[in-house]
C-alpha cells in the first residue's frame, strides 16, 4: 500500500544536463584561471595601439550612452526600480560608466562579471563590474560555475552561485574552445595588433635614425690595409653619438683616411610596410565591429559617408551587444525584479533617426492598418478605440 503513495513524499524532479557532468568531470571541481594573458593583451592592444584604444572606446562610450527601456510583458514601464539601479548602480559610478567599464572587460578579455551588492538575501541595492582577470570559474558537479573566486593581492572572496539570486553574474562571448570563459575580439586579433604594433615601432626607429635609411660606410685604403680596433671603435662610437638621432638629423659626414658613405635607399617592397600597417588596422577595426572610416583608417570606402558608416556601426555592432548586456542583466536580476525585459530606445539614438523617418513614412502611407497596428510597428503601445479598421464605420 505504502509503495503505491511512495511517488508522492519523492523528492521533487530536478533537471540537468546529461553532458553537464562529463564537462564537471574534466574540470575536476578546481578552480579553473582563464587560459589567456589578459594583462599582456591590454597591454599590448589597449594600452599601446591606437585602433584597438579608440575601437573599445567608441563602442564603450556608445553601449554607456544608451538609453534603456522595461517592459513587464508587452507593456512599457517608463519607471521601474531596475531602472534606477541601473542609472545609479554604486556610490562610485553613474549608469553609463557602469556600462563603459562593463562592455571594456568584455571586449578585452571576453568576459565581464558583475557583483550584486543585496540586503537581507533579495533586496539588490549595488552592482559593480568586477576585473575579468582577478576572476576564476570554480565547476559544479553538473558542469555550470558552483563559484566564482575574486583574488587580489593574495586575498580570495568566495562567492557561491548557489542562492536564488546568484551574487555575480558572467557575460561572455562565445568560445567553441572553453566552457567557461569568452573569447575576446582583442584575442582574436592579436597577429593583427602585433603587426600594427611592429610597424608602428619601425616607423619610430627610422625617425629616430634621421627619418632615412641606414647607409654603409666603406673604408677604401690601400690594398691589405684594415682598420685597427681602437680606430673601428672610434669611428662606431662618433657615428652613435654625432649622427644618429633626430637632433642631428641633416648633419653633414666628415670622413677622413679613405672612408666613403654609401646611402641605401628603400625599394617598393620595403615600403609596403605602410600598406601593411593601415591592411592590420582595417583587420583589428573589422575584429571589433567598427567601420574603419569611424577609425580614421585610409583606404576603406565601403561606405558613401560617414553618415552611412555611424548607421551600421550601430545597427550591427552597438544595438547587438547593449541588448544582450540589458537581457542578460534583466534574467539575472529577476528574482529581486520579477519578469522584467530591457531594451534599448532606439528613438533616443541620432545615428539612427534616418531609419525612424523612413518608418514613419511607410507606416503613414499604409492605409489599411489600424491606428493600434501603426502604433505597434513604430514601438507604442495600444490605445483604446485604435483597432477600428480604416473605413469602417
Amino acid at each position: 500500500m505504502l509503495n503505491r503513495f511512495r511517488h508522492f513524499f519523492a523528492s521533487p524532479e530536478r533537471k540537468s544536463s546529461r553532458t553537464g557532468r562529463l564537462i564537471a568531470l574534466e574540470s575536476g571541481g578546481r578552480a579553473r584561471w582563464t587560459p589567456r594573458d589578459y594583462a599582456a593583451l591590454a597591454r599590448e592592444g589597449y594600452g599601446k595601439n591606437a585602433i584597438v584604444y579608440r575601437a573599445v572606446r567608441l563602442i564603450a562610450e556608445s553601449v554607456g550612452a544608451s538609453a534603456f527601456i522595461a517592459y513587464e510583458g508587452a507593456a512599457e514601464r517608463d519607471a521601474h526600480p531596475l531602472l534606477d539601479l541601473i542609472a545609479r548602480p554604486n556610490p562610485r559610478q553613474d549608469g553609463p560608466s557602469f556600462l563603459e567599464a562593463l562592455t571594456a572587460h568584455l571586449l578585452l578579455a571576453g568576459n565581464a562579471y558583475v557583483e550584486a551588492v543585496t540586503l537581507d538575501g533579495d533586496s539588490v541595492r549595488e552592482l559593480y563590474a568586477l576585473r575579468p582577470d582577478r576572476m576564476k570559474v570554480v565547476p559544479g558537479p553538473d558542469g555550470w560555475p558552483q563559484a566564482y573566486e575574486y583574488c587580489v593581492g593574495g586575498a580570495t572572496v568566495r562567492f557561491d552561485q548557489n542562492a536564488a539570486l546568484p551574487p555575480i553574474l558572467q557575460l561572455a562571448f562565445f568560445n567553441p574552445l572553453d566552457d567557461y570563459y569568452g573569447l575576446s575580439p582583442l584575442e582574436a586579433a592579436a597577429v593583427a595588433v602585433d603587426t600594427h604594433n611592429a610597424a608602428a615601432c619601425w616607423n619610430k626607429a627610422l625617425l629616430d635614425n634621421a627619418a632615412r635609411p641606414s647607409g654603409a660606410l666603406v673604408y677604401a685604403a690601400e690594398e691589405g690595409s684594415i682598420l685597427s680596433d681602437a680606430q673601428f671603435e672610434r669611428l662606431k662610437k662618433e657615428l652613435s653619438d654625432q649622427y644618429q638621432g633626430t637632433i642631428n638629423a641633416g648633419r653633414p659626414l666628415l670622413l677622413e683616411g679613405g672612408l666613403d658613405w654609401k646611402a641605401m635607399s628603400l625599394s617598393p617592397k620595403d615600403m609596403d610596410f605602410m600598406e601593411a600597417k593601415h591592411a592590420a588596422a582595417r583587420e583589428i577595426a573589422l575584429a571589433f565591429g567598427v567601420p574603419p572610416m569611424l577609425l580614421a583608417i585610409p583606404g576603406d570606402n565601403t561606405y558613401s559617408n560617414y553618415q552611412e558608416a555611424n548607421r551600421v556601426f550601430w545597427r550591427q555592432t552597438v544595438l547587438p551587444l547593449a541588448n544582450r548586456i540589458g537581457a542578460a542583466l534583466a534574467q539575472w536580476l529577476e528574482p529581486a525584479f520579477g519578469d522584467t525585459t530591457l531594451a534599448v530606445d532606439t528613438d533616443k539614438i541620432d545615428a539612427l533617426a534616418g531609419d525612424r523617418a523612413a518608418l514613419w513614412d511607410r507606416v503613414t502611407k499604409a492605409p489599411f492598418l489600424t491606428l493600434n497596428e501603426k502604433r505597434a510597428a513604430t514601438g507604442y503601445g495600444a490605445i483604446a478605440g485604435g483597432d477600428t479598421a480604416p473605413g469602417a464605420p
